[in-house]
């Protein structure tokens, strides 16, 4: 799909696994395991997609997975996938780390920027060497400091070299990056979440974060309970998926094992999935 001056590609950088009954918060398994079925260890799996934009001057990764700094124990909880890595499909696309010019990231959760750090002779530096990061001021803030709650979410070792290094841009509220992206702010999931809207006169793909992880959780209770405030995911879930029917928007999920992307509709009972895709071809 080309949106603007922007070529855009699905980029998958792994899958993972994690705790059905902590995606889905109050609905029970019986619902939810028919359309994300868990292993013996109750984890149902979660892709990490990303999604690149190519322009002429700028090629622009939003958010980049789990990364590649986690130990055996991690592995076996998380059930890393280490077959999937976004360097292979970087490079599928005909691109590197080296050619990235922005990160823009929806919220610093290890899930979603995992990837950003790298290990080298002993320090950890920039994976895109090349790149500006991008992410709201008010999630960087709450990262640094995070409640009790949501400590095991934020690794610093993903984020703080970024701001060491002077390649991390704060963003504060919601801001055009350019003439086809916007970044739109929401605060159920965490404090200062970005969802990426990259629009043209034609198409709009709404780039969903952590709202919308999955395409059964367009319904609405179905909230994760790793949410810090629940009832305001809610409200934004009614808001931007009235709009996103009112106009037709393409709706990208980063952790939907099968699908990218989908559309909704007005039904007689509220919003409803109509059509799901893979990709974007």
């Amino acid at each position: 799909m080309n949106i603007g001056k922007y070529q855009l590609k699905t980029v998958l950088s792994g899958y993972i696994g994690l705790d059905g009954g902590a995606m889905f918060g109050i609905i029970p398994k019986v619902l939810w395991s028919n359309s994300n079925p868990a292993d013996e260890m109750n984890r149902v799996t979660l892709a990490t997609r990303n999604l690149l934009l190519i322009g002429e001057k700028r090629k622009i990764l939003i958010d980049n997975g789990m990364g590649t700094k986690w130990d055996k124990k991690s592995k076996s909880i998380y059930r890393i996938d280490e077959t999937i890595n976004l360097e292979d499909s970087l490079r599928e696309k005909g691109l590197s780390f080296t050619d990235i010019t922005d990160v823009i990231l929806t919220h610093l959760h290890f899930d979603h920027t995992g990837g950003s750090t790298k290990l080298e002779n002993g320090k950890l530096i920039p994976a895109f060497p090349n790149a500006i990061y991008h992410v709201q001021k008010k999630n960087f803030e709450w990262a640094k400091n995070p409640s009790d709650r949501d400590r095991g979410s934020y690794i610093k070792d993903n984020f703080e070299p970024l701001a060491s290094e002077g390649v991390l841009n704060l963003i504060e509220g919601e801001k055009r990056f350019d003439e086809n992206i916007e970044f739109l702010v929401i605060n159920g999931h965490t404090f200062g979440q970005q969802m990426i809207k990259i629009s043209d006169s034609s198409n709009t793909v709404l780039y969903c974060g952590d709202l919308l992880p999955f395409v059964s959780q367009i319904r609405l209770p179905y909230i994760m309970a790793y949410d810090l405030q629940p009832l305001v995911t809610l409200e934004e879930k009614k808001k931007y998926l009235k709009t996103a029917a009112d106009e037709e928007w393409n709706l990208f999920f980063g952790h939907d094992p099968e699908f990218a992307i989908a559309k909704v509709r007005h039904f007689e009972k509220g919003i409803i999935l109509d059509k799901t895709f893979k990709d974007f071809e």
